[in-house]
This record gives C-alpha cells, structure tokens and sequence, in this order.
C-alpha cells in the first residue's frame, strides 16, 4: 500500500443526553473551541443515534440535542469555523457503520468497557445497538479522514477501537484509504470529578446536584457549589507530588488550573500553602466568571430555537460535502455496484 497524505482534520461529537455540566465544557467544549484555527479542520458533532442506544424521550432529545448546540456556540466555537452538526443530519454516519460492522469481530465489541458497564449482567436485554455503536463512532470518525480525535482517558478504548478498524479495512482491501487517527489527550482537566466526591467522575446521572456544576447553573449557584465541595482539613501543596492520595484537592486545583489556562505546578506555585477556606473563594470567583457568561448565553440561544435549527442544517450540508465523496469511495473499494453515481 502506497502512503497516503490526509489532511489535518479534527471530529468529536458528544451525546445530547441533557444536563451539560463543567466536565463536558473542560474536557470537551472548551477544548473543542481552543482547537480552531489550528491549521486543521474541525468537525464537531451532536451524536443524537448514538444517544438513541438507550431509550430516549423523543421531545426530551431534540431539546437536549438544541441545548447542546447552544453550549458549543457558548463556549465558543464558531459555527462558521467550525462544522456543527447533528449526527442524524448526515445519512453517511450510518452507511459507513454498516460497512465498519461487516469489519470489526464480535469480540472486539464485547471487550468495550462501556458495553460492560451499561450492559452489565442484563446483556441478553440490551439494545444491538448498545453492542455495535463503536462502530458508528469509528464512522463519526472516518467518514470525515479525521487524522485527530481530542478524547478523555475514558475514551481511549473506543478510539484504539477505531484504529483497528481503519487498519484492518486497509489490510483487507490492500488500499490505505482510511488515515489511522491520533488521540489528543491534554489540559489539566480532561476528567473532572465529583463536587461531592473525588473518586468519582462528575457525572448528570449522580443523585446530588451538588456534585456537578451544570453549564445552566446561574453565578450564585456556582459560587455555592464551590463553596460547599467537599475538602479535607490540610493546607494545599507547593507542589504537585503534594496532591497524591487528596483527591478532593487535585480536582478543586485541576478545576482551577484548567479554567484559567495554567498548568497545575502555576497553580500551586499561587496557591500553595493556603487553606481552602482561603482557595474555594478564589475557584469561585474563577468559575462564575468564566462560565456564568456561558449559562447566560445558552439561555439566549435558546429563545430562538429555529435559529439553532438553521445552524445545525447548514453545519450538516457541509458535512455532507465532506463525507459522501468518501463514502462513495468506500463503496467502490468494497465493491458495491453504482458507487459514485448517487
């Protein structure tokens, strides 16, 4: 196979399962908008079928898959720089998965955390969909040549996943056609953890509103939640080796390093040395700051939500013109009769 030279492009999407907290804004929307006008292309994407794998509320969906976009908008990124879009908008998702499932092995799939985790002993019930949906994402992916992907430690899998499928389509079919993608791991806060609990990821499904900090929360309830983390009774650090065994501690000072664009060593270099009756003021002043702005604007967005209908329209449209010639060419290099003729 001849070596093949991709252009620099970036996909993520994210499932428009509602209730978008600062862990999606750090480790996804905020990176999402750093990333423009880094000499690549970016291809952002509401990935409303892969929400569908669990049951959703119809009504519930489509305004969850609106919120969403008016949170990439918020946390700025462009719609005229950037490609936004919902997965449903652009048929070649599917069509590409199609071919990726006649690639992967059953057991690949099987191996999938998340399909461990969401399927659990109850896999007999569980949806098909639920099984196969990593191979849709490697066709999120693919279906655009999308040579970066910026992931969470939590996501890693699904995207090894992909490059497996790439590199076994080219093996397959002796044609190096789909670029092998790399993961852009990075920011001190690509997982944020609980408010109430440091163990755990900051999550929409956990009980406590007080865990999380919603990207709809207005100042007050920011600064509130802030105030209210859970801590432990020492001083912070001078430095980061100081964070071991405090997981608390780290994720209030990733929080903060993340949000004012530090590094966590900048951070305790500040910080250190100061009790958190002294710190959490200072986070919360940070974060209402940054993000309250966010909330006010997701709120303004929402007002017009045919606006956001539009964007999203026009955002599919040039995905499209993206994904239909590759798919076109798939389907020649597999061998489907009229390939390229539609």
């Amino acid at each position: 196979m001849s070596a093949t030279q991709f252009t620099p492009r970036v996909f993520s999407g994210i499932q428009p399962s509602g209730n978008l907290h600062l862990g999606n804004y750090l480790g996804a929307l905020k990176r999402f908008a750093d990333m423009q006008g880094l000499e690549m292309e970016t291809v952002y994407c509401m990935v409303d079928m892969h929400a569908i794998t669990v049951w959703q509320d119809p009504s519930e969906l489509a305004h969850s898959t609106r919120e969403l976009c008016a949170g990439f908008i918020a946390a700025g990124v462009d719609p005229e720089q950037s490609i936004l879009f919902n997965q449903s908008q652009v048929p070649e998702h599917a069509q590409l998965a199609w071919i990726f499932n006649c690639v992967a092995r059953m057991g690949w799939m099987q191996r999938m955390t998340q399909w461990k985790d969401k399927a659990g002993k109850n896999q007999q019930n569980a949806s098909l969909g639920l099984l196969a949906y990593p191979s849709l994402m490697a066709a999120d992916i693919l279906v655009y040549h999308a040579t970066h992907v910026p992931v969470g430690d939590d996501q890693k899998q699904h995207l090894e996943l992909t490059r497996d499928i790439a590199i076994k389509f080219n093996n397959d079919f002796g044609i190096d056609f789909f670029p092998i993608t790399e993961p852009v791991i990075e920011g001190a806060a690509t997982r944020v953890m609980s408010l109430r609990d440091g163990a755990k990821k900051m999550s929409k499904s956990d009980p406590s509103d007080m865990s999380r900090i919603n990207m709809t929360d207005d100042a007050d309830a920011i600064a509130k939640k802030i105030r209210k983390a859970k801590t432990d009774p020492d001083a912070l650090p001078s430095d980061v080796d100081g964070l071991e065994g405090r997981p608390e501690a780290r994720n209030l000072v990733n929080i903060y390093a993340a949000l004012s664009d530090q590094t966590v060593a900048q951070v305790l270099s500040e910080v250190g040395g100061k009790q958190f009756g002294t710190f959490k003021p200072m986070l919360a002043d940070l974060a209402v700051a940054r993000l309250s702005p966010i909330s006010t604007e997701m709120a303004r967005l929402m007002n017009d939500q045919s606006e956001i209908d539009r964007i999203l329209a026009r955002g599919s449209e040039r995905a499209r013109a993206i994904a239909a010639p590759i798919l076109d060419r798939t389907y020649e290099i597999v061998g489907m009769v009229g390939a390229g003729k539609r």
